[in-house]
């Protein structure tokens, strides 16, 4: 299903309208490739934030860690922390937005330290 400006994925939602613009264009071809749709989604914005903001290595970096008996939300090598919640699902939820916002990257981390997933390269 190919995607508008006004009809496009969650995921484009936390975009500025010239990412979310290109990321669309960009998902629409690699549909037209063949490629999943959620694969799709995942590559267009990706290329799509490097197109209009730059590298992933220009933006700021966030972790999401287990810290004692709670998950934390900083920026990379900071000590303060910017959120912190009793599950790691609670705050991936205000982490997401909170990384959007600030057109970051997004660390997640198992519990024993080793590292998940990476969002919004």
């Amino acid at each position: 299903m190919p995607w508008t400006k006004d009809d496009y994925p969650d995921t484009f939602k936390n975009t500025g309208t010239d990412v979310r613009n290109k990321a669309i264009e960009i998902a629409n071809a690699l549909l037209r490739e063949g490629y999943e749709e959620g694969r799709a989604i995942s590559i267009g914005l990706s290329q799509a934030r490097e197109a209009i903001e730059g590298k992933a290595e220009d933006r700021p970096h966030f972790e999401i860690r287990a810290r004692d008996d709670d998950w934390v939300l900083k920026k990379k090598s900071a000590s303060s922390v910017i959120y912190k919640e009793n599950t790691k699902s609670a705050l991936l939820d205000k982490a997401k937005s909170y990384v959007s916002e600030h057109d970051g990257v997004l660390m997640v981390y198992r519990e024993d330290g080793t590292k998940e997933q990476t969002l919004y390269e």
